[in-house]
């Protein structure tokens, strides 16, 4: 065998073959199973969207409404998981509590019939179902409340916004945020779907594989940056200085979160549609004190760095939209997750359905035919005054 050329972070290393979606990255387009998604935006709905993209195909009517049927029916969380959330700390992060109540799934659905369809669509609806539930009952509870019933007569998106609010929400604000979770219901093999391929790889439950995706999601450097675009936001504080906070960076070579991509040189597909959502709510709610300092960075970044094909991602705007909806900063992520299960699950079914466990190599830099020392000679190499401050 031949010596493997090392890339970090394996870019541009095939790791599957894949039918699920498409990005060119020089285009600005991404296709869910060959359909635009600028399309999708338009006239799919979210759930729609999530049975295209793990079924393969666009539902009819009859198939489309038993999926949401379904669905619509299994939003309830047994007690047991309530009652393990509220051991939860107030002060950890929701996609922590998000993480540990998918792996708790597994518990209650244990079972790992990977080669009967019943249980694979059981998994899809349940997974589907209840993670908006989850994150929904977390905002609630990590503050002494009861979290809120799901309503059996609010489709997906209204009936996430209701649950974090006890309060119906506004039809524009409901449809807005459906596209939003359609917007991030898959992107090929980024951080997270690689990390539920590989756990997928072992034939383990898929409430596995979406704890292990939701864990890597919670990155900065994935799902993480659209809480950052808010904080930076806010640590800019006015148009006037943007433009040295620009000019900071980049003498520093520091990175301005929400902006750029690994795959994208133009600017992401999703964030034109992202912006335009912002508009949207902007004119009927009120614009956010945050989007003319958004709209300057965007121009300052393309004028200092737009020869790099530095441009805003999907990132740079969601948070806007998500604080018009009266999200909290921190479920930013959570709300990703809730979007991106769809693509996950996707990526579980292709990858069961012509499984190889993933097993790559490493190039080994290590030395070789070291002795082995006797614990009496070998040197001290412990700082005792440190180790016994931390005593």
């Amino acid at each position: 065998m031949t010596a493997c050329e090392y890339r970090p972070g394996l870019e541009g290393i095939p790791a599957t073959q894949s039918s699920i979606s498409y990005v060119d990255g020089h285009q600005g387009i991404l296709e869910y199973r060959g359909i635009r998604i600028d399309e999708l935006a338009q006239k799919s709905t979210f759930l729609e969207t999530a049975y295209l993209l793990i079924w393969g195909g666009l539902p009819s009517k009859q198939e489309l409404n038993d999926f949401q049927h379904e669905i619509r029916y299994h939003r309830r969380l047994k007690y047991r998981i309530r009652d393990m959330m509220k051991c939860f700390p107030e002060s950890g992060h929701p996609m922590d509590a998000l993480q540990s109540c998918a792996a708790a799934l597994g518990l209650f659905y244990s079972k790992r019939a990977l080669d009967d369809p019943t249980y694979i669509q059981d998994a899809v609806v349940r997974l589907l179902a209840k993670i908006p539930t989850m994150v929904a009952a977390f905002k609630l509870m990590r503050k002494g409340n009861d979290p809120v019933q799901p309503r059996d007569d609010l489709d997906y998106a209204a009936n996430f916004l209701y649950m974090l609010n006890e309060r119906e929400p506004d039809m524009l604000a409901a449809r807005i945020f459906d596209i939003c979770l359609t917007l991030h219901a898959e992107h090929t093999i980024n951080a997270s779907t690689f990390s539920a391929m590989v756990t997928a790889s072992t034939l383990t439950d898929p409430y596995a594989v979406v704890a292990s995706a939701v864990g890597t999601l919670a990155g900065p450097l994935h799902g993480g940056a659209n809480e950052e675009v808010i904080a930076m936001l806010e640590e800019i504080g006015s148009v006037e200085n943007v433009r040295p906070y620009v000019e900071d960076c980049v003498q520093r070579k520091a990175r301005i979160m929400g902006f750029g991509h690994r795959v994208y040189k133009v600017k992401d597909p999703r964030a034109q549609i992202l912006q335009g959502l912002a508009e949207q709510l902007f004119a009927k709610f009120g614009r956010d004190a945050y989007y003319d300092i958004a709209l300057e960075l965007e121009e300052v970044i393309n004028e200092k760095l737009g020869h790099k094909g530095v441009y805003p991602n999907v990132d740079f705007y969601s948070g806007l939209v998500y604080r018009k909806l009266g999200i909290p900063t921190d479920l930013f992520t959570p709300i990703f997750a809730i979007a991106r299960v769809a693509g996950w699950l996707a990526h579980w079914k292709e990858q069961i359905g012509e499984n190889r466990i993933f097993r790559p190599t490493q190039i080994y830099q290590g030395p070789h035919e070291q002795p082995y020392i006797p614990v009496s000679e070998r040197p001290q190499i412990w700082d005792k005054q440190l180790v016994g401050s931390r005593l």
